[in-house]
């Protein structure tokens, strides 16, 4: 059976003008369906190129990605539109990736383009209204405006907007960078109840192994741009294999080591 995300050989190399940098580097890696695997790395790894290149966003210089069976690169742009349905994306910056001039409901219902008989009227009203139920918030938050949210709340109403076409794959960028400690711990426990309830998949990419190792089923780690180590979160993170892993865990400052606790302590409440 294959799986729900395959990337396989994938590089990409930028023209600098003074010369090419790779920023992935034959990379390959292999999701299942209703499972997270986290990415992590340094800045400059390569992590967000890799989640820009899964969405379809960027183009590889060579490789391929298939969502559901399908090879992203060789679809037509119609076909991608169509397939697009499948993989939704949540941003690090919730207010930065929500037009203020737009309600709610209007934000939310923006990915609906890509569906062929998308609801109309009544029918996308009660679509929208049971998101924002599923993301925590109230059925006529759809009437407002970002502005009146808190940042935690803004990243929920990104979250519905991701799910808005019943994705298989959602890929976080940093999504809960931004937000305080408590607000993180909402946000990880939604989508690891949202992943139960839908059984989606996640791609969750962050800088803070702490994250990975309270949410994920399996870590990639990216160094320079290439897979240096894979596998189940739990073998990688008690017992790494790369020296680069070792360093990258031993070289959390002593502020993250103190959010880390925080967080948990947080998460136990």
């Amino acid at each position: 059976m294959p799986k729900l995300l395959e990337i396989k050989n994938l590089t990409r190399v930028f023209d600098l003008g003074a010369g090419e940098i790779a920023a992935l580097d034959d990379v390959s890696l292999s999701l299942d369906a209703a499972k997270i695997m986290g990415v992590v790395g340094e800045s400059g790894s390569g992590k967000s190129t890799l989640a820009r290149i899964v969405m379809a966003l960027d183009t590889p210089s060579s490789g391929t990605v298939h969502i559901n069976g399908k090879n992203l690169f060789e679809l037509s742009a119609r076909d991608l539109r169509s397939a697009r349905c499948d993989f939704q994306m949540i941003f690090q910056d919730p207010y930065g990736s929500l037009n203020p001039r737009h309600t709610v409901g209007r934000l939310i219902a923006e990915p609906l383009y890509l569906e062929e008989n998308a609801p109309t009227g009544a029918q996308k009203r009660d679509r929208i209204a049971t998101l924002l139920e599923d993301v925590g918030l109230k059925a006529d938050d759809m009437d407002r405006f970002p502005h009146e949210f808190s940042g935690g709340q803004r990243q929920r109403i990104a979250i519905a907007r991701a799910l808005i076409t019943k994705p298989k794959l959602v890929v976080a960028d940093e999504a809960t960078s931004a937000l305080d400690l408590t607000v993180q711990k909402q946000i990880l426990d939604l989508i690891l109840d949202l992943r139960d309830e839908h059984g989606i998949s996640v791609l969750f990419i962050t800088h803070n192994i702490g994250v990975v190792e309270e949410i994920c089923d399996d870590v990639a780690v990216l160094e320079h741009g290439k897979l240096v180590e894979t596998g189940p979160t739990d073998a990688v993170l008690n017992a790494p294999s790369k020296a680069y892993t070792r360093r990258l865990m031993n070289a959390e400052p002593t502020l993250e080591h103190i959010g880390r606790k925080a967080w948990r302590a947080a998460r136990a409440q």
